[in-house]
């Protein structure tokens, strides 16, 4: 094999923006639940192989709406309390418990949750400070997305297009203390106009999926450079697909955790409440059985076994490497450039949903390292740095969704909600060219900034996709919907002349997120 090939592994994390004063939220879980399952123990992994002496040399890409909720005091208070909540749920269980097998995958939960905890107290509640210093030391890199992780070729505006890139470029700035480079396309989706918007703000490369250069005969297994000169990856369907299917991939493996079936489906709510302080039923993050087979019944699944899941880990990461460099073979026949083969994934899938995830992963790390695969872990800055040579080839529309393009996030189900933001933008845009060069008073420059925060709030990706998927349907629509009306209503004090200052100030506080945000980002001339 050319010492040429490369391993990219790209983790995306990303959460909608939620900020409730409701301590007993169900959408709040969403993030608690990511935090302590997945994001904890991908800091963790990393922890543990930089002690090591390995240089993870992964990249991750945090949402800007995940950052905020990652460095707001209020959703640190209830991320402890969530935890806390684990623990002493985790106590009580094994008070009950009389069953020794079950009594060893409580005990393994305590340790999760109590490494949670130590991980928490360790960085002060704030969990970008540690994925910050293993950028700056150069063992990872961090990538953004758009402001709020919308489905850009969605959307009929440049203007818009470009106040989603622009707002996360310089969102990015105020976390990381510089300025980003690569931008992780929401869903993978391309097509040519998210190519001027990341051009205007400063983007160096992107990630496509394999879809968006597969009618076109050249190697996906390099990096490229769009006409306007902003480089890209591919992504490699079949070794990311080797990990990320439930149904065909690793995490099919019937050793492994069975994501389902949680103990909060099954003890009584009166007994559960202390714990979740729901009078309805929630997942609480206790699964003791293990997937068994598809064919199984959830009531009839057998009791879990982490050792064996842990050791199925181990195996599945060295089939993954081999199969990697058995593709890597492949591909070094055929050619002889430096050949990358990025594999990329949603972060949450490892230790949420895969709970193994993190084990397989970083198992795949060290053996690369430990037992000297053909094989170089590495980042898109790292790749680019070392190359100076790349073919200009714009690639096809295209997102990894169904089907290959949009599917999921534009369908008879949700298509309502491009006809009600888009004459909400068109109204944006007008309103932000008329006032760009105008002497405004603080109360209307902060209207005419929340507005913006509100149609970026609305456009979303997850509304979308809950609606399509059926999942939490009603609240997907009611977050749009509320973001919808407050930025009508704001609107409609700007035209009346007359704002009503207890109202900005509660949406304000309600969707604080993008402090320096400036509504000219939706001008359709930006040189302000």
């Amino acid at each position: 094999m050319s010492e040429k090939s490369y391993l990219m592994l790209v983790l995306h994390a990303h959460i909608p923006f939620i900020n409730n004063d409701n301590n007993s939220q169900l959408e709040e879980n969403w993030f608690f639940e990511a935090v302590a399952e997945s994001y904890i123990p991908i800091i963790k992994m990393l922890e543990n192989l930089i002690n090591d002496g390995i240089k993870p040399s992964i990249a991750i890409s945090i949402s800007p709406t995940l950052g905020a909720m990652l460095e707001n005091d209020n959703m640190e208070k209830k991320l402890r309390r969530y935890i806390e909540s684990r623990q002493k749920l985790c106590e009580q269980e094994l008070a009950n418990c009389r069953d020794e097998k079950i009594l060893k995958i409580i005990k393994m939960y305590q340790q999760l949750y109590d490494q949670a905890a130590e991980i928490v107290v360790k960085y002060s509640g704030d969990l970008i400070t540690p994925l910050k210093n293993f950028q700056h030391n150069g063992y990872i890199e961090i990538l953004t997305t758009s402001a709020t992780h919308s489905v850009l070729p969605l959307y009929g505006r440049q203007e818009f297009l470009n106040a989603q890139s622009m707002v996360s470029f310089e969102d990015y700035c105020d976390r990381f203390n510089k300025n980003p480079t690569g931008f992780w396309l929401p869903e993978c989706a391309y097509e040519e106009r998210v190519n001027l918007s990341l051009k205007s703000s400063g983007f160096k490369y992107f990630i496509v999926d394999q879809g968006a250069i597969e009618n076109i005969d050249n190697n996906p297994y390099i990096a490229y450079a769009t006409s306007k000169d902003i480089k890209y990856f591919v992504r490699d369907f079949k070794s990311s697909m080797d990990v990320w299917s439930a149904r065909y991939g690793y995490p099919s493996n019937g050793v492994y955790r069975e994501f389902y079936r949680d103990i909060g489906y099954e003890r009584d709510l009166e007994y559960l409440y202390p714990y979740t302080n729901t009078n309805y039923r929630v997942p609480t993050g206790l699964k003791y059985y293990k997937i068994t087979d598809r064919a199984t019944e959830l009531g009839r699944k057998e009791l879990y076994d982490y050792d064996e899941a842990f050791i199925q880990a181990g195996k599945d990461a060295g089939d993954f490497l081999n199969k990697t460099v058995e593709r890597a073979k492949s591909i070094s026949k055929n050619n002889n450039e430096r050949n990358v083969i990025v594999n990329c994934y949603d972060a949450e899938l490892f230790g949420h949903w895969w709970f193994e995830g993190p084990e397989f992963l970083e198992q795949v790390i060290r053996k690369i390292r430990y037992e000297r695969y053909p094989l170089q872990t590495i980042t898109p800055r790292e790749y680019l740095e070392m190359s100076d040579n790349f073919k200009t080839m714009d690639p096809e529309i295209s997102s990894w969704g169904e089907n290959g393009y949009f599917d999921p996030w534009l369908n008879e189900k949700n298509d309502f909600i491009y006809t009600v933001l888009h004459e909400l933008i068109v109204k944006m845009v007008k309103i932000a060219n008329r006032f760009k060069n105008q002497d405004i008073n603080n109360i209307t420059n902060r209207t005419l900034n929340q507005i913006a925060r509100e149609i970026l709030l609305a456009s979303s990706s997850d509304w979308a996709f809950l609606i399509y998927t059926g999942s939490h349907s009603e609240y997907a629509k009611k977050r749009f919907y509320s973001h919808v009306s407050n930025a009508e209503k704001l609107m409609g004090f700007l035209n009346e002349k007359n704002i009503d200052e207890a109202f900005l100030t509660k949406v304000e506080k309600e969707n604080y997120i993008f402090s320096r945000i400036d509504f000219r980002v939706f001008c359709s001339d930006q040189n302000f």
